[in-house]
């Protein structure tokens, strides 16, 4: 029995990704219970910007914890974290998708010239649509068919997710303007992610040297 829930196998995958699943569309769900005003817990004075503010922040958040994966794998060894990786940059994607819609539809109205005049003027929002436009062939691409296909190309495209995540923090970090605490420790938890894998980088290259010497 403890083979068949072992880390990394099917019966332990079949058993927490439906709960990782579940986790994932929390923030949504409470988003949705505030904006229904369920319980009284309401979106405060400016709803639309609240809605538009917290799934940015989802959207981040689960980009940095798909950041992860990678570096805690290599510290814990714990090779059955990688299973998560593609349903959290996949929510991440879907989080960020939300959040251009609100912004869109809600704040915007679908006014397609106040949107473009939006997108050149003011630079964060420049910012937020180049990082929403690398995602999607990212986010197309995350099937393992597509793995297959693309082979090592696959693993190149994918390395733009270090871009998109740098991109959405500074999207972040223009779009607070006084108040940059938050902003301030994404890029912190961002560049120990990046500095993470240069370290892994050099160190494998520095062992390739050593083989060939």
């Amino acid at each position: 029995m403890s083979r068949l829930i072992k880390p990394g196998s099917t019966s332990f995958y079949r058993l927490t990704k439906p709960v990782v699943f579940l986790i994932c569309l929390f923030p949504l769900a409470y988003l949705l219970a505030r904006a229904f005003d369920v319980a009284g817990l309401g979106l405060g004075a400016n709803p639309i910007e609240e809605l538009l503010h917290e799934l940015g922040r989802w959207g981040l958040k689960l980009l940095l914890l798909t950041l992860c994966v990678t570096p805690v794998r290599r510290w814990t060894g714990w090779n059955w974290l990688i299973g998560y990786r593609r349903m959290l940059g996949l929510f991440a994607f879907f989080y960020i998708v939300l959040h251009f819609i609100v912004y869109a539809v809600l704040d915007q109205g679908l006014d397609m010239t106040a949107i473009i005049e939006d997108v050149l003027k003011r630079p964060y929002i420049t910012l937020g649509m180049a990082g929403l436009l690398m995602l999607v062939p990212l986010a197309v691409t995350s099937t393992k068919g597509m793995m297959r296909r693309l082979g090592r190309r696959w693993q190149k495209l994918h390395r733009l997710v270090y871009v998109i995540a740098i991109v959405a923090v500074w999207h972040f970090y223009w779009q607070v303007k006084l108040d940059t605490l938050e902003p301030a420790v994404y890029a912190f938890v961002l560049a120990v992610l990046l500095g993470s894998r240069l370290v892994f980088f050099a160190k494998s290259r520095q062992r390739t040297r050593l083989k060939k010497s």
